[in-house]
């Protein structure tokens, strides 16, 4: 049976951990907002379910930790530095070939392909 005072303590302490709001943490791990309010208030248990979203969206969680209080956590196998706010990257841009303009054409659109597959399209 799960001790349901300690396992808000422990969520609370995971949501802490990454930075998280109760609303952005919910939103990681795919529930409703009022899901993580009803748990930490105390008014309903956590769902198999849940919990496994909770493992799944953040894999530094361990499983036991999480349920009983046994292990560690962040576990020590899966550590991973906590998540910065406001942290800004700079992508690396490639050099491209010169490009040659017709002075007599207006650019209508810019769209731009990345790596991964996914693009942006700019419009004039």
């Amino acid at each position: 049976m799960i001790n349901t005072e300690d396992f808000i303590k422990r969520l609370q302490k995971v949501i802490d951990y990454y930075g998280e709001s109760a609303s952005s943490f919910a939103e990681k791990i795919g529930v409703q907002r009022s899901s993580i309010s009803h748990i930490l208030s105390g008014r309903n248990k956590p769902s198999l379910d849940f919990i496994l979203k909770v493992l799944t969206a953040f894999p530094e969680v361990d499983l036991y930790w999480l349920f009983n209080g046994k292990g560690a956590f962040p576990s020590e196998e899966k550590t991973k530095e906590p998540i910065q706010q406001n942290i800004t990257v700079t992508p690396s841009i490639p050099k491209l070939p010169p490009i040659e303009i017709d002075n007599n054409k207006t650019i209508d659109r810019i769209v731009v392909f990345y790596s991964d597959g996914s693009f942006k399209n700019y419009e004039n």
